[in-house]
């Protein structure tokens, strides 16, 4: 499978799957729990009966390496998810995880001992510039939406704060993990499917943790109201259908993500991830704060310019090609135009 038809996965299920997030967050904020476990059954599921062939399939990379890898990924979702109880708007919560580029590469200097070109250490500049604007005027919108009292905006700048330290952690996690990843995949071979299954099925019993969260969302989304499905015809509380489309459109992004972990060099597939939690932060900025837009004009300009400075001079192969280029150079437009 062409890494060109794993980019197309990518961004057609992340930039679907951000609506169906929002809808469900706007409704019930704290539902992050019940939609990470929603997301992990299926993709486990799906795995356990068309990659594992009910058990009977040995896996090629051995469960140990699976295991430190699942550690990273579960931790890395949950936190992730977690954030968004934490005073961090949408917005701020996807563009601010698009520093999973800076990351990796960071961590590929220390660990593997990289060494980039001008251009690339440009973009990254360019990129952090970004986020730091977009996460200095959140910091801003904090304070001056808690004006009830000093005490309630402190206390409403301390959870800003904390949720700030758990994307950084899971920033740095996940770009751990990418790095962990490519050096498994040259030792032992490419086995994209495998590996996301084993990424799903094994972390399921750490959601006993988190059972009464997750029965308590249920609960509310049964209490939803209810909507009648197109074509099918099916009627269902509406929350269940929100989550359902979430997950389907969860699994054809990470499908793509693993696909690309498989072909591709770390830092090519974590510019791919870059790109598509860039396009979904202007989908969130669309959907939830056009105050927070106009105040973050030049955010995207950054990230954007950033983005395509590495894949047209950074990067090998498929993200270096014109043609993809041009895919680079239109989303980078579409933020320049989309935030007026």
């Amino acid at each position: 499978m062409r890494p060109a038809f794993a980019v197309g996965l990518v961004f057609a299920g992340c930039c679907s799957n951000v609506i169906f997030l929002e809808l469900l967050v706007r409704k019930h904020p704290g539902c992050g729990n019940i939609v990470t476990f929603a997301q992990f059954l299926f993709i486990a599921v799906e795995g356990f009966l068309f990659e594992a062939d009910l058990g009977r399939k040995h896996p090629a990379i051995p469960i140990r390496y699976y295991a430190i890898m699942v550690t990273m990924f579960f931790t890395v979702s949950v936190v992730n998810n977690y954030a968004l109880n934490l005073n961090i708007a949408m917005p701020l919560h996807m563009i601010f995880r698009s520093g999973s580029l800076i990351a990796n590469m960071i961590l590929g200097i220390i660990i593997l001992k990289k060494r980039y070109s001008v251009f690339k250490y440009t973009s990254i500049a360019l990129v952090s510039v970004g986020i730091f604007i977009c996460t200095f005027m959140s910091a801003k919108q904090v304070t001056s939406q808690s004006s009830s009292g000093e005490n309630d905006g402190f206390q409403a700048f301390a959870w800003w704060f904390l949720g700030i330290g758990a994307l950084t952690f899971a920033l740095l996690m996940s770009a751990r993990m990418g790095i962990f990843q490519e050096t498994l995949y040259k030792q032992f071979g490419k086995h994209s499917k495998e590996a996301l299954f084993y990424n799903h099925a094994l972390p399921l019993p750490g959601f006993i943790f988190l059972a009464s969260d997750i029965y308590d969302h249920a609960v509310l989304f049964n209490n939803s109201e209810l909507y009648q499905v197109p074509v099918v015809g099916v009627i269902v509380p509406i929350m269940w259908f929100y989550l359902l489309m979430n997950v389907i459109t969860q699994y054809v992004c990470i499908r793509g993500v693993f696909i690309l972990t498989t072909e591709c060099a770390s830092l090519t597939v974590t510019l791919v991830v870059t790109l598509r939690k860039f396009v979904r932060a202007l989908e969130a900025v669309r959907l939830t704060s056009p105050s927070f837009c106009t105040q973050t004009e030049a955010a995207p300009s950054a990230l954007g310019s950033g983005c395509v400075l590495i894949s047209r001079f950074g990067s090998q192969g498929l993200l270096s090609s014109p043609r993809v280029w041009c895919v680079y150079s239109t989303i980078w437009s579409y933020s320049l135009m989309g935030l007026q």
